[in-house]
């Protein structure tokens, strides 16, 4: 196959193989397995444990790139971040990318991902052609969508470790150009619904191309679709990485050019909105906070040392502020319920602002664990943040709410976050059922973690 891959990273990708499997080895029977790696964009806290975990510290690369192909090999642990850069000279990228750097390809697919082109491109496993796993069994298989190792591939995706981890993955590209003119539509809430619908139908929005698609409602007054399209040329760029900040001019502008680069990682250097909780969004604080640690991992890192020692905790309850519950969750709602959603949402949660996401599966079946159906839009709602616990309510009652609203509304919940089901409607909404059967036969002997065990009870 004609690439950019060498020998040398074949034979350097076949060492670090051969070092996760001796890891995974040396892990005792009954013991916990964990991924040894500094980042992760998980935000629900698991036990603590005492034992090294799989080293998975040289399986962070590129492999090798084929522009003729649009392909790319490419290691499980390599962060998007890494994985853009090395397509982006060819005036490629991944058919989804994340919104965050430090993501990483194996954990979007083993997981979910999504992102502006999930309107056209579906979600990231659905670009994946093979991938090699390291399984319960300490074997590493290739699982493609057909062939002795076909129920593996399809189980994989929102199987969140529970099957193996991906060492290698071989996934299509697209191409995207130099430039992302931008415009920001404004529309209420009952408006979005027709404007997604002939965007997935046609590619267009009032006679223009539309490639790219995400939005944000602020409040039920006030939503935004933006929309994008490749461009060759600009008449001048923005910089959301300095002292302008992106979400805050979808509200400002009309339209807008960014480059490639930035446009893939507009939402990364504020972590969306989110950087206001550490006061980064402040003129003063932001000139002073340094541009490099202006980074979702960053501050990804800093709301993991409060997790552990409750400093801004601690300190609200010296000051006699209610305790506070964390509300972070990404959930897919048919395009049709979406206002109905947001309305309710708002009323009784009252989080502001949320992004929208529009999505459809790429092709025409559904993937067992993550049943979204083949053929419908659904418009990916994310919120992130904490709300006060109200007098004689309880941590994780709003989450429970919104976990039954999502189920109401006919939609589903992603699993990077806290979750409060119940076994039975747990095993019920994510089918594992059919996970089971695949696990008896890649982890014949239990050593991973089962999904309810992981999700809910946070091992």
């Amino acid at each position: 196959m004609p690439s950019t891959s060498d020998v040398g990273a074949a034979v350097a990708h076949d060492e670090a193989v051969a070092r996760l499997r001796e890891s995974y080895a040396a892990i005792p029977p009954g013991a916990p397995v964990r991924l040894a790696k500094r980042s992760s964009n998980l935000f629900r806290p698991r036990t603590a444990i005492d034992r090294p975990g799989l080293d998975v510290s040289k399986l962070t690369g590129v492999i090798g790139v084929d522009p003729a192909a649009r392909t790319a090999d490419v290691q499980g642990m390599c962060t998007y971040e890494d994985l853009v850069a090395a397509t982006l000279r060819y005036g490629l990228t991944p058919m989804v990318v994340p919104q965050l750097k430090t993501i990483t390809l194996g954990g979007a697919v083993t997981g979910l991902g999504i992102e502006s082109s999930s309107f056209r491109a579906g979600l990231p496993h659905e670009s994946v052609l093979e991938l090699d796993i390291l399984t319960g069994a300490g074997e590493v298989v290739t699982a493609r969508p057909s062939g002795e190792h076909a129920d593996l591939f399809r189980m994989f995706p929102n199987s969140y470790g529970t099957l193996g981890y991906a060492t290698r993955l071989r996934i299509e590209l697209d191409r995207i150009s130099p430039y992302i003119a931008l415009r920001h539509v404004r529309l209420d809430l009952d408006a979005l619904a027709p404007a997604v619908a002939e965007i997935v139908a046609s590619g267009t929005y009032d006679g223009e191309p539309v490639h790219f698609v995400d939005g944000v409602a602020f409040s039920p007054a006030e939503a935004y679709l933006t929309l994008g399209r490749n461009s060759d040329a600009a008449v001048r760029t923005s910089d959301y990485t300095g002292q302008q900040i992106y979400y805050r001019s979808i509200q400002q502008r009309q339209t807008d050019f960014l480059t490639a680069h930035d446009y893939l990682w507009r939402w990364d250097t504020d972590w969306f909105w989110c950087s206001a909780a550490f006061g980064v969004q402040k003129p003063v604080v932001r000139r002073l906070w340094p541009r490099r640690w202006r980074r979702s991992d960053v501050f990804h890192r800093i709301v993991g040392f409060e997790n552990r020692h409750q400093v801004a905790a601690r300190i609200n309850r010296r000051r006699g502020r209610p305790e506070r519950e964390r509300v972070v969750q990404d959930v897919e709602i048919p395009v049709g319920r979406l206002a109905d959603f947001l309305r309710w949402f708002d009323a009784e949660v009252g989080m502001r602002p949320v992004w929208l996401c529009p999505l459809r599966l790429r092709g025409s079946e559904s993937w067992p664990l993550y049943p979204l159906k083949p053929g419908e839009t659904y418009v990916n709602v994310g919120f992130w943040g904490t709300v006060p616990i109200a007098p004689g309510a309880a941590d994780g009652d709003v989450n429970r709410r919104i976990e039954q609203a999502v189920t109401d509304f006919g939609g589903h919940k992603s699993l990077y976050s806290d979750a409060y089901y119940d076994r039975d409607t747990f095993d019920r909404l994510y089918n594992v059922a059919a996970l089971d059967e695949v696990k008896k036969r890649y982890d014949p002997d239990a050593r991973l973690t089962g999904l309810y065990e992981k999700a809910v009870t946070r091992r």
